[in-house]
């Protein structure tokens, strides 16, 4: 493939920056149409910014593939219907309008723990979000489900997160004893991932961290 557009949703956060930065470095990537709230940082030739409205999409341009990396927090988002707002509504609805801009191929950033069943809504409504796109018919989808993740938020404008903060200090020190899915993951590593798998994807894959970790790429 040596003339690919893809449609990035999420390009300013913590994994949609490093997923941004890699599509922009490929030289068989030829057009990266950003959609989000705000215009990302980076400015590039390949770069199309598009600021959306993700409960009112514009039809999408044509491209090849996908990339889902929009996420929040209930804390951040302010309650659980923000949340579901945008981690599972908006996800779907930029996944609908890809289809009818021709994506073929898509990747997910969801997260370690996702279940429609789960009793812990984050982990529902992440397990919900995968189930509907896997209905979907995409030639291929590559699902990341990420343990804790590690990365520059400040760099962002964004507030480290304890839980992360305290993983990583767990993980330095007992890192030997964590089994490989649940050891925190750098946001880099996520994004390699999708990267590598999403182009050549046939059917459904899932990739834990430690199948991201056992596919050379480094925590």
């Amino acid at each position: 493939m040596s003339s690919r557009i893809v449609i990035l949703a999420g390009a300013t956060g913590l994994v949609g920056r490093e997923i941004l930065e890699g599509l922009l470095a490929d030289p068989t990537v030829t057009a990266v149409h950003s959609l989000g709230r705000r215009t990302p940082a980076t400015q590039h030739p390949k770069l199309v910014a598009h600021v959306v409205d993700f409960a009112a999409l514009p039809p999408l341009p044509p491209a090849d593939e996908l990339y889902l990396a929009l996420g929040t927090t209930i804390k951040v988002a302010g309650s659980q219907a923000a949340f579901r707002a945008l981690d599972h509504d908006a996800n779907l609805a930029v996944a609908q309008a890809a289809l009818a801009a021709g994506v073929k191929k898509m990747g997910l950033v969801s997260a370690m723990g996702a279940d429609a069943h789960s009793k812990i809504f984050y982990n529902r409504v992440k397990g919900e979000l995968e189930d509907a796109l896997t209905q979907m018919p995409f030639e291929g989808i590559v699902i990341a489900r990420p343990s804790l993740l590690v990365g520059d938020r400040e760099v962002l404008g964004q507030a480290k997160r304890s839980g992360e903060v305290l993983g990583a200090a767990i993980a330095k020190v007992l890192g030997f004893l964590i089994p490989a899915n649940l050891k925190p993951i750098q946001a880099s590593s996520v994004a390699q991932a999708l990267l590598a798998a999403v182009p050549n994807a046939k059917a459904r894959i899932v990739l834990p961290s430690g199948k991201m970790r056992r596919n050379g790429i480094r925590p």
